[in-house]
């Protein structure tokens, strides 16, 4: 049996217009959206999994998927950040991108600007003061230094958030199809 608290800390995905999700919200927040008509349910995915909310004259079935009908704003205030220590070492989760570190974090540039590298958000990782100093002026394939990830321009966070999104359905649809295919071998045998 599921408790209050449970059903309401359960999150709804919200798309926008052109379906692309762009949040996740609390129960809450979902009815205020379907009731002042800004939000309509969308049932393309696994339907059943609807919250029944009970009011004294009707109830409300809040589907864990929303799209929104009202424009969604987000997308045209934000900027790609300026190349800076903090932005980098946000990107980097605060670790060195060579041995894995949290500790005397610098700013290192992959190709060094001695030999023409620029500072761009591909050219620019987190490295911990020792790494930094043992890679030098050099390149890391000359040192036997590997990235841990490449550097990349970070993402707008509704993009981000869209790709772990749709990353999660395909695992769940990867081992929903694998879950049919042992019930079929079982049932063969």
């Amino acid at each position: 049996m599921i408790n209050a608290t449970e059903v309401l800390s359960r999150p709804i995905i919200v798309f926008s217009r052109n379906y692309m999700p762009i949040n996740r919200i609390n129960l809450k927040r979902a009815v205020t959206l379907l009731l002042t008509g800004k939000a309509e349910p969308v049932d393309f995915i696994d339907g059943g999994d609807d919250i029944a909310v009970h009011a004294p004259s009707f109830v409300l079935f809040v589907p864990p998927h929303i799209r929104l009908t009202v424009t969604h704003q987000e997308r045209r205030g934000w900027k790609i950040p300026a190349v800076t220590r903090r932005e980098v070492l946000r990107r980097d989760h605060h670790t060195c991108q060579y041995c894995g570190s949290t500790r005397q974090l610098t700013i290192d540039h992959v190709i060094p600007r001695s030999k023409g590298g620029k500072h761009t958000w591909d050219n620019v990782v987190t490295a911990c003061e020792r790494c930094n100093s043992r890679k030098g002026d050099r390149l890391p394939q000359q040192m036997g230094m590997h990235l841990r990830t490449p550097p990349k321009t970070p993402m707008h966070p509704a993009v981000m958030f869209a790709e772990e999104f749709w990353q999660h359905q395909n695992t769940k649809r990867q081992q929903t199809a694998s879950i049919d295919d042992d019930e079929v071998a079982t049932a063969a045998e």
